[in-house]
């Protein structure tokens, strides 16, 4: 009866016929698994609610891989991270690493985050019992120990009792300290609250590549029966084993090796863990190389809700998730702040710069380190060797070039394209038309503040990251100057680059089919004009007569999905899905006039920038049906298109009508804005602004009201 009940439930929804059966197939495999019964209720409860989007979104695929591995929500269905998706995920592994290495002894190092799922989007159904409410990292950590026990692989994991977790920089490490054949992270980065995942590695540290990556799904979707071992099991017939002190210590010195200017240790440092694991990477390493480092105390207890977080989104890409670090170093007079997301890979940076506080994004982040190893390459012999991926700033391949560096600059996003070049240097002394050492490595770098500046471990790694800018910055105060002003010579050597990155959240399978309707539409009708600039050339990385060749395997396949419009000389716009969130990003790209005055050229590159990003988003959805007024484009991108939609129709014009009505509106607003996540107001103040600029006439007092509610 509840099969008949979906079937019907499915019928009313606005996606593909294909999807509908492929989430009844699905859906009545998991009704007959025995081992799923204890999720039966919560099914059943969903759709007496009449939840057929979600549980349409929750049965319609097998979780997939993407650039960052498997990640998602937590919750029940083969679409959602839980005991059975992370299973049959730990099982495929073991049958892989048995099928790579054979049936002597093997090993992995298991890592994992703070996260444990509450339910704080409110999915799960009131007054029914859910299995997965409640299960930490560590929890699926020790299941996939288990499982890789059962199947006779030793499994290396912190001890229960010892209080800490291990990052993501540091399980790459580890892999390569222990001689591991694989490791496992359980962790969803800097995703909401509610998510999980799991990222897996290989023998060298880094993420699995196409078509290793494929092999590797190819043989989770084969699974029919997961091995299991109790924790306990596993730690009393010696398959469990615990990671030592041991393994911290390494990492840190391998990071203090990397040290370039030993002696610039002044700049005065405000760190921020945002409730991960950075303050065991980052602040540690900081501290051990001599840096007066602040710990800020509201963010730094392990908490996977992260409750002290603006939008409860630790991404240090978020500017606000270092507004509580940035006031405490404005009192303790520091110079600058740091922050990590939860699994301490990504770095982001504040600075103090003329008397205000000025965030760095991930550009040029990536630029400033990169110009930091270019300043002191001390007695090399051979050029260094720099990477990036392809929708990183130009910026940073400019600086390389201009020193003599050899660089790779068209890698596909994720950074197991750059660890794969590492093992590609030190395997055969080649990549991508490059020849060079291993050691000849100087600097890897994404735009989502991603920085690796050592060859000894394959993912990127804030701590090391943080280790260089620390000393740019001290190098710097010694001048009575900022990181900016380094920053600002970087333009006048190689020119200004402009960077907007905005992205389109669309949730559930109605949004995913409007990702890929999306990106077929662009391919059948590329632009032949975005906003002003004429598009002189359109690439689509997909295309086997392409740099990147033939496609390898469906991972490649999906892994290429992105569509670059050239502008003549004056930059480039680049289309492409996310590969770990449910949404589309538009990364823009111009280029400032060559000797420009940087206080006159930033300001107009970067509003052209924006206004561009806005050009291709409102053509974008509107090929995909959808219609959202440009200010209410401006909500941020944390909120999914479908929220914007409701703020654009319903949201604002009903705050308006009460407000020039006298009526109150704080009650209204804060019941519509529920469903858009923590500190709502603050998401949409930036469309309140703008919807504002455009209005004409409108009485002064509504427009005082709108920015006394929004705090504009």
């Amino acid at each position: 009866m509840l099969l008949e009940r979906a079937r019907a439930g499915f019928a009313g929804l606005t996606v593909a016929q294909a999807v509908k059966d492929a989430a009844l197939a699905r859906l009545e495999r998991w009704l007959a698994d025995a081992t799923a019964a204890q999720t039966f209720p919560v099914i059943e409860a969903l759709a007496d609610a009449g939840r057929w989007e979600l549980l349409l979104d929750s049965f319609y695929q097998i979780i997939p891989f993407g650039t960052g591995g498997r990640r998602g929500p937590v919750g029940v269905g083969p679409n959602r991270i839980n005991p059975w998706t992370l299973g049959t995920s730990i099982q495929g592994h073991c049958v892989y690493l048995r099928q790579r290495f054979g049936d002597g002894p093997l090993s992995v190092v298991i890592a994992y985050d703070v996260r444990r799922y509450l339910d704080q989007r409110g999915q799960s159904p009131a007054g029914v019992f859910n299995p997965v409410l409640g299960l930490s990292s560590r929890d699926f950590a020790e299941q996939a120990a288990g499982i890789y026990a059962a199947n006779g692989i030793t499994a290396r994991i912190l001890a229960r009792d010892s209080g800490t977790y291990l990052s993501t920089p540091e399980l790459s490490f580890g892999i390569r300290l222990y001689g591991a054949q694989g490791g496992l992270n359980v962790s969803a980065s800097h995703n909401p609250p509610d998510d999980n995942g799991a990222k897996v590695y290989d023998e060298r540290g880094g993420q699995q590549v196409p078509p290793q990556d494929e092999a590797l799904v190819n043989l989770v979707e084969a699974v029919t029966e997961v091995k299991r071992l109790s924790y306990e099991d596993g730690v009393a017939q010696g398959l469990i084993v615990p990671i030592g002190p041991e393994l911290h210590t390494a990492y840190l010195q391998a990071g203090l090796d990397r040290s370039l200017a030993p002696e610039a240790r002044s700049a005065k440092v405000v760190f921020t863990a945002l409730h991960g694991t950075g303050r065991t990477t980052v602040y540690d390493l900081l501290r051990a190389a001599g840096f007066d480092t602040t710990l800020e105390p509201t963010q730094a207890e392990f908490d996977g809700r992260f409750p002290n977080v603006p939008f409860a989104t630790p991404n240090p890409e978020v500017p606000q998730s270092m507004d509580r670090a940035v006031a405490l170093a404005e009192s303790i007079g520091a110079d600058l702040v740091m922050a990590c997301d939860p699994d301490a890979d990504r770095l982001g940076v504040v600075v103090k710069h003329k008397g205000s506080w000025r965030f760095v994004t991930g550009n040029e982040l990536g630029a400033l380190c990169a110009r930091h190893g270019l300043d002191h390459l001390g007695e090399r012999t051979r050029p260094p060797v720099l990477m990036k991926t392809e929708v990183t700033s130009s910026l940073f391949a400019r600086l390389g070039r201009a020193r003599g560096a050899l660089v790779v600059d068209d890698l596909l996003v994720g950074f197991k394209y750059i660890a794969d070049g590492l093992r590609s240097l030190e395997e055969r002394g080649e990549f991508r038309g490059v020849h060079a050492e291993l050691n000849d490595f100087l600097i890897g770098v994404e735009e989502s503040h991603g920085v690796l500046v050592t060859p000894h471990l394959r993912d990127k790694d804030a701590a090391g990251a943080s280790l260089w800018l620390a000393e740019a910055a001290s190098l710097q105060k010694a001048r009575g100057l900022t990181l900016i002003d380094l920053l600002e010579d970087c333009w006048r050597e190689v020119g200004y680059v402009g960077n907007s990155l905005l992205s389109t959240v669309m949730r559930g399978a109605t949004g995913r089919a409007r990702i890929e309707q999306i990106q077929t539409s662009y391919r059948e009708r590329p632009p032949t004009q975005i906003g002003p600039y004429a598009v002189t050339a359109t690439y689509d990385r997909r295309d086997p007569a392409g740099p990147f060749g033939p496609i390898r395997s469906g991972t490649d396949d999906a892994s290429r999905d992105v569509l670059v419009f050239v502008l003549g000389e004056q930059g480039r716009v680049i289309l492409r899905p996310s590969g770990t969130e449910p949404k589309n990003k538009v990364y823009v790209e111009l280029f400032g006039a060559p000797g420009a005055d940087p206080a006159v050229e930033v300001p107009r590159v970067d509003a052209a920038c924006r206004s561009l990003a806005l050009d291709l988003a409102e053509d974008m959805l509107s090929r995909a049906g959808l219609s959202v007024p440009r200010w209410a484009l401006q909500v941020s991108d944390l909120v999914a298109v479908e929220h914007k939609q409701r703020f654009a129709e319903v949201v604002l014009p009903g705050v308006v009508s009460r407000l020039r009505a006298g009526a109150p509106a704080e009650a209204f607003l804060d019941e519509e804005l529920r469903a858009f996540g923590k500190d709502a107001r603050g998401l949409v103040a930036p469309a309140v602004r703008a919807w504002l600029n455009e209005q004409v006439g409108e009485p002064p007092a509504l427009a005082a009201a709108l920015r006394a509610l929004f705090s504009l």
